[in-house]
């Protein structure tokens, strides 16, 4: 049986997280039915959230500082922020989007992770009542 690729490393390349080879995306953040190489099937596919989180998260970390020191430094007008800022951030969160979307798939194809279910509890038998020594 041949080794896994690394998750983290297929992800970051967008590559199948089965073979490492084939690709991930069918559309820019369309992952394909299956991997072209492999035949993995991928139609369980579901990172929810995550990924857009995680990219909001590092963007903000990235663009804030450099908005502050701008704002320290030179006391630029608002639209001057906007117009720097604004598309900064939508081309950085564009740009990483795609990688952190590929490697959140790829850790749950590796985990065998899956979304969650409510499991019906099994009813427990009643206890039965201890015996009336009187009767």
């Amino acid at each position: 049986m041949p080794k896994a690729p690394s998750p983290f490393l297929s992800g970051l390349r967008c590559r199948c997280p089965a073979c490492g080879e084939g690709k991930l995306y069918a559309g820019f953040l369309k992952i394909a039915p299956e991997c072209n190489v492999c035949g993995a099937d991928f139609s369980t596919a579901d990172t929810g959230d995550g990924p857009a989180f995680f990219v909001m998260f590092f963007a903000g970390f990235i663009v804030a500082p450099m908005a502050l020191m701008l704002e320290a430094m030179a006391h630029p007008p608002g639209w001057v922020h906007a117009a720097i800022w604004l598309p900064l951030t939508v081309a950085l969160c564009a740009w990483m989007l795609r990688p952190f979307k590929a490697t959140l798939f790829a850790l749950q194809w590796a985990t065998g992770a899956e979304e969650g279910r409510l499991v019906q509890p099994t009813p427990m038998p009643l206890a039965e009542s201890p015996q009336d020594p009187k009767a």
